[in-house]
């Protein structure tokens, strides 16, 4: 039987060789699925019916037990990485037995995907491989090479530049809550109107986007990601500003595809390239310009361990920490008087 082939449509198919007709014209049947090894495994089954076979406890299988003993106490993100990592990385390996597993195959399925894949997304499969494997009792001494992580070097516009272009715009508001806040797409979505105490906003709930749907989880993407941040009079105003009855409406109303979709399409009209995530990295970058101190700005941006986390939150409002807050907030205020 031959191995899978991955077609223009980006389906896998199989090819079944059936011997040949009265004229001695090959037969074959194609098989197709949208992944590796389930095109192989439903080829080897057309070759020898299911009930014949020994049932094989493969790599898939081991991924889809452990994903699912996961599902209910890792995040809905984490969950639907681990899934596109079942679905479309290290396809070769998928259909092997678990015990059978050696670093050869494991090594080839690596350099597969290293053509169209990079370093971190191949080796955080190989990782989600292991640790599956480890949890099922199998020995998992491979002796495999990742390839190479090679640094990105990201230049990012000025922040002037940023906010002149987004000012007056319907973005506006997540993408400043980004860049001046220091908060994720999904915290800036899951924001709402009673999460704001006194001027001081509490970030402790997040919208996700998975698969085009929009999950909301009453915690953040992780323990050190809930935080609390003085809100600048300016973007005070915005969220006044925006119409709503009751607390518990969300502040931020347009979807994760219109956000991300108008942003790339702005920056790229303005001449330049820019992702949301990357307002956190400008954020950031600011932050560092400023000298402050790396005990806040890890804080601000929710970066820090849950040990820091416990050290820092006594003094979160203390002197010193209004200093950091008016250092940046100025620094944002001066380039909107420009």
């Amino acid at each position: 039987m031959a191995n899978a082939t991955q077609m223009p449509s980006g389906a896998w198919r199989v090819q079944v060789y059936l011997g040949t007709d009265e004229n001695g014209v090959k037969r074959k049947k194609s098989i197709t699925a949208p992944t590796r090894w389930e095109a192989e495994k439903l080829a080897a089954e057309f070759v020898r019916p299911a009930t014949l076979i020994p049932k094989k406890n493969t790599v898939a299988q081991v991924l889809r037990d452990y994903i699912d003993l996961k599902r209910n106490v890792l995040s809905p993100s984490t969950i639907r990485g681990y899934e596109i990592i079942l679905n479309h990385r290290l396809q070769s390996i998928m259909n092997i037995d678990k015990d059978e597993l050696d670093s050869i195959a494991l090594q080839r399925a690596i350099n597969e995907d290293a053509a169209t894949k990079s370093p971190k997304s191949i080796s955080e499969a190989k990782n989600l491989v292991v640790t599956a494997l480890k949890m099922f009792g199998v020995k998992t001494e491979f002796n495999i090479t990742l390839p190479a992580k090679q640094p990105i070097i990201k230049e990012l516009p000025p922040a002037d530049a940023v906010l002149k272009m987004i000012r007056g715009t319907e973005i506006e508001l997540p993408c400043i809550l980004a860049m001046w806040l220091s908060l994720r797409i999904s915290e800036v979505r899951g924001l709402q109107f009673g999460d704001i105490k006194d001027g001081v906003l509490t970030i402790q709930r997040s919208k996700l986007n998975l698969g085009d749907k929009d999950v909301v989880r009453n915690l953040n993407k992780t323990y050190n990601s809930t935080r609390r941040l003085v809100v600048p009079s300016y973007i005070q105003m915005m969220i006044d500003a925006v119409p709503h009855e009751s607390e518990d409406e969300f502040i931020v109303k347009l979807s994760y595809q219109t956000i991300k979709y108008r942003l790339r399409k702005m920056a790229e009209d303005n001449g330049f390239h820019l992702t949301f995530h990357e307002l956190r990295h400008l954020n950031a970058s600011i932050m560092l310009m400023l000298g402050v101190p790396d005990k806040y700005a890890m804080e601000r941006g929710g970066w820090f361990t849950n040990s820091t986390l416990k050290a820092v939150y006594q003094h979160t409002f203390s002197d010193e920490r209004k200093n950091v807050d008016d250092k940046i907030n100025g620094f944002f205020e001066d380039i909107l008087r420009e």
